[in-house]
């Protein structure tokens, strides 16, 4: 009986530690701040977001979090990544098709003898067509890379003129395209040149182009194909294009999404690109972002039944462009049957692409605009000059953010520097 009454006391104490333990508030986490070359204003608006609404808030639900939506191409990263991925795809010919299917690829969607006005030429779809087919061939039948039973190496080829003829004339196609035909086919054309590649190959190629490009100087770059002498029977002539070198990634971006996700926001992207191109980067730790690779809505192409890429879109699928952005986040995330049925807290953009994610969600509390002087005559300008009016002010709803794209970086302002320049722009 002794022992049992020693035992009891000694047993009622630890209890009682074990509650007290259990029962201690738990402290709050360490409010967010963050760091880098964001206008000063824009910081503390986004700070204030994060720890009003994150896991600091006692109204934080883990199971109904906040979340944010970004464009990704010069809204993250600095110059557009799909566009750097064709330069890396042309660079060192990465393709998975025939002649006969590039040919189809280039047709698709167009009217064929339609004659280019925009561009100062006056050549039709079908003549750059027949030229562009024609060097592929020479390249398929000789490049051992490529599926023609070639057997010269990627040096060897790049030193014949039907290399740079094809590089320049696919790259001046996306631009010619866009300019009379409108982004339905430029946005369109330049993944469907993926054509019969799967999906892995897909995702490595952009991690590549990214890392190669990293190491590249910021710049423009222009190619020419070559003369009627180097290459007789040219039916569009010789042409040439310019693109934009050296790809980066704003580091404030990159911290912002993992500040977001540590306070309990969910993190997705909303880009015009195709969706398996910025689910690669965004989530690979080459980059920093980390971002859910499931987390990223985009143009949707379709496979074969061999994991090949076609040149169709998903059929139903938003063009996630303007209005469609909206319709891809309410149909996924924030309508009725979405992941949420709520709308994102914040969302980022750069473009009119971009206005209508920036203007159509009322549950919205902050968009970021990043400063490219986009938008004159469009609702971006007005959303950009709302930001401007409203700067300093308590709650403004939209925000300005600087870069300076000779240097590729944030700026502490609103304004925008163009490249070449020295002089800051806030407003167009």
């Amino acid at each position: 009986m002794k022992r049992l009454f020693l035992v009891l006391p000694i047993a009622i104490i630890l209890l009682c530690n074990c509650k007290k333990k259990d029962d201690s508030p738990t402290p709050l986490n360490t409010a967010t701040t963050l760091t880098g070359n964001w206008d000063p204003f824009n910081k503390s608006r986004i700070e204030n977001l994060i720890n009003t609404y994150g896991k600091n808030s006692p109204t934080y639900k883990a199971l109904k979090p906040p979340y944010a939506i970004f464009d990704w191409d010069n809204t993250c990263s600095f110059w557009d990544t799909e566009e750097a991925t064709l330069i890396y795809q042309l660079t060192n010919l990465k393709f998975g098709c025939t002649p006969a299917e590039l040919d189809n690829i280039i047709r698709t969607g167009v009217d064929t003898n339609k004659v280019f006005t925009g561009s100062g030429v006056t050549f039709a779809v079908k003549d750059i067509a027949k030229d562009i087919k024609a060097s592929y061939t020479w390249l398929y039948n000789n490049y051992s890379g490529l599926g023609g039973g070639g057997t010269l190496s990627l040096d060897d080829v790049k030193a014949n003129p039907n290399y740079s003829n094809f590089i320049t004339k696919v790259r001046w196609l996306y631009d010619g395209f866009e300019t009379d035909f409108g982004v339905n086919i430029s946005y369109t054309y330049i993944f469907y040149l993926y054509y019969g590649l799967t999906e892995a190959q897909i995702r490595q190629m952009v991690k590549d182009a990214a890392s190669w490009q990293l190491t590249q100087t910021i710049g423009k770059v222009t190619w020419t194909s070559p003369d009627a002498i180097d290459l007789p029977v040219q039916y569009s002539g010789q042409l040439s294009t310019t693109w934009k070198n050296g790809l980066r990634f704003f580091p404030e971006q990159v911290e912002l999404y993992n500040k977001f996700r540590a306070a309990g926001f969910d993190v997705w992207i909303c880009t015009a690109s195709l969706q398996e191109i910025i689910s690669a980067v965004s989530s690979s730790p080459l980059f920093g972002f980390n971002n859910d690779p499931a987390h990223c809505l985009g143009m949707k192409a379709q496979y074969n039944d061999n994991g090949k890429l076609i040149n169709k879109l998903v059929t139903g699928a938003p063009f996630t462009f303007q209005a469609g952005k909206t319709d891809a986040i309410r149909a996924a995330l924030s309508g009725p049957t979405g992941k949420y049925g709520y709308d994102p807290l914040f969302v980022a953009g750069d473009s009119d692409g971009d206005q209508n994610m920036l203007s159509d969600f009322p549950g919205m509390q902050i968009g970021l605009i990043i400063n490219r002087n986009k938008g004159n005559g469009e609702l971006l300008g007005t959303l950009c000059s709302q930001a401007v009016s409203t700067y300093n002010t308590p709650g403004a709803k939209y925000l300005l953010q600087g870069r300076d794209d000779n240097i590729g970086q944030f700026i502490p302002s609103q304004a925008f520097i163009a490249f070449g320049s020295t002089t800051g722009v806030v407003l167009p």
